[in-house]
C-alpha cells in the first residue's frame, strides 16, 4: 500500500519540486499540496495522510504551531520538518511541537524519500548537521536529574537502539519482542524523559552520552 503524504509548503517553485520528487516513488502517493497551515490543517485532519512534510516559516500560522495543533488531535501523525533553518532554537521549537524528522531544504530527492519511508516504519530521519545541531543543544541545555537513568534496562536498550537509527520492527527483532512492544516501551521512554517525540528522546540521549 503507498504511504500518503502531504506537502505544507508556501514557496510555490519547491511545492511543486517536493510533488514532483513525490511522484517519482512507486511507493508514494501525494495526498495534496497547500502554501498555508491555515489551509492544509483541516484537510491533514480530515484526510489523515501518514506523513506530512512541514514548513517551518508560513504566512500567519507557522509550522511549528501547525505541528502543535496536529499532535493536540492526531498524536501518531508522522511529521517532517522540511526548512532552510538551521538554528537551534528552530530546532528545538519544532521537537518540542512533537516532529518525527527534521530535514533541509537541500537534501537530495533520494534522501526526501528514504525519511519519508523512514519515519513512516518508526524512525526519526534527521540531517546529520541537523542531528549534530541538536546533540550540542540538548548538552549545553544541560538534562539535570538525568532522566535517562530513570528507564529499566529494556527501556534503555530500546533508546540505545534507537538513538543508533534503527527503526521499532528492526528492534522488536534484535529483542525478540513484537512490534507494538517496541512502541509501548518507547511511550514510556517519552514520558520519563519528559519530551514528545522518539527523535527529541534520541537527541536528549544522545547529548547526555556526548
Amino acid at each position: 500500500m503507498k504511504k500518503s503524504v502531504v506537502v505544507v509548503e508556501d514557496d510555490r517553485g519547491l511545492r511543486e519540486q517536493l510533488v514532483q520528487i513525490l511522484e517519482t516513488a512507486s511507493d508514494i502517493k501525494c495526498f495534496g499540496a497547500f502554501a498555508s497551515a491555515e489551509e492544509a490543517l483541516p484537510q491533514i485532519l480530515d484526510r489523515n495522510p501518514d506523513v506530512v512534510l512541514m514548513d517551518i516559516k508560513l504566512p500567519g500560522m507557522s509550522g511549528i504551531q501547525c505541528v502543535a495543533e496536529i499532535k493536540k488531535v492526531t498524536p501518531a501523525m508522522q511529521v517532517i520538518m522540511v526548512t532552510v533553518y538551521e538554528d537551534s532554537e528552530r530546532i528545538f521549537r519544532a521537537l518540542k511541537a512533537g516532529a518525527n524528522g527534521y530535514l533541509v531544504k537541500s537534501s537530495p530527492p533520494e534522501q526526501l524519500l528514504e525519511a519519508i519511508r523512514d519515519v513512516y516504519k518508526g524512525g526519526a530521519p534527521m540531517s546529520s548537521h541537523i542531528a549534530s545541531k541538536v546533540v550540542k543543544h540538548f548538552h549545553l541545555i544541560g538534562s539535570s536529574p538525568r532522566e535517562a537513568e530513570n528507564l529499566s534496562p529494556r527501556e534503555q536498550e530500546v533508546l540505545e537502539l534507537l538513538a543508533l537509527g534503527f527503526i521499532y520492527k528492526e528492534i522488536g527483532d534484535k529483542l525478540n519482542i513484537g512490534t507494538e512492544t517496541v512502541r509501548t516501551y518507547v511511550k514510556n521512554i517519552c514520558q520519563k524523559m519528559h519530551v514528545r517525540s522518539r527523535l527529541e528522546a534520541v537527541a536528549k540521549h544522545r547529548a547526555e552520552a556526548y
